[in-house]
């Protein structure tokens, strides 16, 4: 299998760069890095059309070079510049090329330091993607040794056992240990009425009793999985705010977080949700998208797996 990075001659690209560095290395995969240009058209009469595909051409293969120096060690690149009508539909040509596993972005430099922004072209695959997308925090780097350690998937209880399955997989292919992370945004008013906030109190006992139900048969299907983990743990995070909540989990080095597509969304795509894209702006760590055609084939193998034991 190989990893995919989308490179951008700018900070982006070089966050997206160790992040695929990181994954490739952990995974024992091929790295693919690649520099999308606009595809030819037929040239101008004064030839200022096929000026600026050199010119094009030229910026591309500098970016690449670029990577080349900043790509961090361990890891061996393979180099690309592509044509295609965008860069999103290039980025997607290139994981059907060398049937990629997963495609790996860098954030807008608009965004604040250390979270996931998007810009246009993430945000084009975040809904049409039809492999994992991994998405790098601005400014993020790794050691050259550094290796995925733990394996945190965002689960909300619900018909997502598939998606813990699914992350289950990566951090076996990984090696590293996995987590399962519930988040419960609760913001209390900031003064109460006489009736005080037992209600609501009692209302978050009883989601988590349910959710620590649900979590026991998404852990039944992680046990049917044919890559055994060394270490399993469940956790919730609770806030006023979607980033108290995640901040209270807590978060170490070479942490990446899984989450899924929404199931309003085409079953073989990408598709966020809305509870997916708070997860993904608040995350202090790297993210991968997982499609849930694909988390559901995953979840489906475990069952027969566990069914054949």
């Amino acid at each position: 299998m190989t990893t995919i990075v989308g490179y951008a001659p700018d900070e982006r690209g070089r966050a997206g760069l160790h992040l695929g560095a990181l994954l490739a290395r952990s995974a024992g995969e091929g790295l693919v890095v690649c520099s999308v240009v606009p595809s030819p058209w037929v040239p101008g009469m004064a030839r200022v059309d096929a000026e600026y595909r050199s010119y094009l051409d030229a910026t591309a293969d500098e970016a690449l070079e670029r990577a080349r120096a900043n790509l961090p060690g361990g890891v061996e690149a393979t180099f690309v510049r592509h044509s295609a009508r965008s860069a999103a539909v290039g980025l997607l040509e290139q994981a059907a090329e060398h049937e990629a596993s997963i495609v790996v972005l860098g954030s807008s430099s608009a965004g604040a330091f250390g979270h996931i922004a998007l810009g246009s072209v993430t945000d084009r695959l975040l809904h049409s993607s039809p492999v994992s997308l991994a998405l790098a925090p601005r400014g993020f780097r790794c050691r050259d040794d550094a290796t995925v350690t733990r394996v945190t998937t965002a689960y909300g209880g619900g018909s997502g056992e598939s998606l813990v399955v699914a992350a289950a997989s990566v951090a076996a292919r990984v090696g590293a240990t996995l987590r399962i992370a519930s988040f419960a945004v609760w913001s209390r008013p900031p003064y109460t009425m006489a009736l005080g906030t037992d209600s609501e109190d009692l209302v978050l006992e009883q989601w988590t009793a349910d959710l620590e139900r649900t979590v026991h048969d998404a852990l039944t299907l992680v046990e049917g999985l044919p890559a055994k983990l060394d270490k399993v743990e469940t956790i919730i995070g609770r806030g006023g705010s979607w980033q108290e909540a995640l901040d209270d989990v807590g978060w170490a080095e070479s942490d990446v977080m899984v989450v899924g597509s929404s199931e309003l969304g085409p079953v073989a795509q990408v598709f966020l949700g809305s509870r997916a894209t708070k997860i993904l702006r608040h995350s202090p760590v790297p993210v991968v998208v997982v499609p849930r055609e694909r988390a559901e084939v995953l979840a489906q193998r475990a069952a027969a797996s566990d069914e054949e034991r």
